[in-house]
């Protein structure tokens, strides 16, 4: 689909997007490999790093599927906000933002299952996207209906009502607050509820209840769009970066205190980690703002712009085209000339660049795929 005006984007969060997929897209190869070939040990920790913890914890991988969640939440005001300042009623929008939740929710069950590939008992319907599509649809619903004060209201509510929940509720034959993979209530009601099979067999990490906190993430996002719509006249550039910055460190501070009852983890998506990954994330926006729309440097961003205005595109691809293969075939017999690791580094980064050849003609003919 064709998209002729990019005003009101942020350079910044389209930077973002693209350096935030780029790890999923082929970036964490270069150091899986490194580590592997070289022993390096500075390899070695940030391969550890590119990894997901098998249960509690939380790893630099674990920020990237939370941070394109809170984006989502960040372009909210944009794309809604000034649609509402302009006198379109909330009746009139909210189709779309249902729409595009249930979009991205098929896309996810295209993405795990193909289409028509897989026997219904045996698909697997949560998915990344669909939790982004529910997520998002329902922070952009409060935000639609709900003032500030009450948003925030909204937020605490999904945060210590999930603790709650997860704490208190009985699963059978378990006892009341055990967070194993068995035991958790969340896990428990997927398996009761949800169709088709669960990724871990017993457990799903887009789960069906998990994504009710992840709600609150989206929520986050939509936070610190505010802060970046708010008129410079009335708030300058640099205090922005200021308020998002201390926002992100108390949602870190808080986040390490609860984690001491209520552990981080990504697959129940805790009210730990939401503010954890979301403390995470902001930094990151705030980081990216000041470097990219207040002190001005932009010509290093081209290479993430392009794969971060085609987000959803490179994500699902993948599934779809060998991009392996063709780099393969146009650099493998020049890269067999080399010694290690050139080859097996080199390798990643030629999957990497046709990838990227792949988005720049894309971006290049203005074909965004928008949901």
């Amino acid at each position: 689909m064709k998209e002729n005006s990019t005003s009101h984007r942020l350079l910044s969060l389209d930077t973002l997007r693209g350096f935030d997929m780029f790890w999923i897209s082929g970036g964490e190869d270069i150091f899986a490999v490194l580590a592997k070939v070289t022993g390096w040990s500075w390899a070695v920790f940030i391969a550890h790093q590119l990894t997901h913890p098998d249960w509690n914890g939380f790893r630099a991988y674990d920020l990237i599927f939370p941070t394109f969640l809170f984006m989502a939440g960040v372009s909210t005001p944009f794309s809604l906000g000034s649609r509402l300042e302009k006198g379109v009623p909330a009746s009139d929008l909210i189709r779309k933002v249902i729409q595009r939740g249930i979009i991205l929710v098929f896309l996810g069950i295209i993405y795990n299952n193909g289409i028509f590939h897989t026997e219904w008992a045996n698909m697997r319907y949560p998915s990344v996207l669909g939790r982004i599509g529910l997520a998002g649809m329902f922070a952009q619903i409060i935000y639609l209906y709900t003032g500030k004060t009450s948003r925030w209201i909204w937020f605490a509510g999904l945060l210590l009502g999930y603790w709650a929940f997860m704490m208190y509720f009985p699963v059978p034959g378990c006892e009341a607050g055990l967070m194993t993979m068995e035991c958790n209530p969340a896990s428990y009601f997927d398996r009761m509820i949800l169709p088709g099979r669960l990724h871990l067999k017993i457990h799903d990490p887009e789960g069906l209840v998990s994504t009710i906190p992840a709600i609150a993430t989206g929520l986050m996002g939509i936070f610190s769009g505010e802060i970046l719509r708010t008129d410079s006249a009335k708030l300058s550039q640099n205090k922005k970066v200021l308020y998002l910055v201390a926002g992100g460190v108390v949602s870190l501070i808080i986040s390490q205190l609860w984690d001491i009852v209520f552990p981080i983890n990504k697959n129940l998506w805790t009210s730990s980690f939401v503010l954890c990954a979301g403390g995470c994330s902001v930094l990151l926006l705030a980081f990216f703002y000041w470097i990219v729309d207040v002190l001005n440097y932009r010509r290093w961003t081209f290479f993430f712009v392009v794969i971060g205005m085609n987000s959803i595109v490179i994500y699902m691809v993948g599934r779809y085209i060998d991009f392996e293969y063709t780099a393969e075939a146009i650099f493998g017999g020049l890269l067999d000339f080399f010694p290690e690791p050139i080859p097996a580094v080199g390798g990643v980064l030629a999957f990497i660049g046709v990838q990227w050849a792949f988005m720049y003609l894309l971006w290049r003919n203005k074909l965004f795929l928008k949901v």
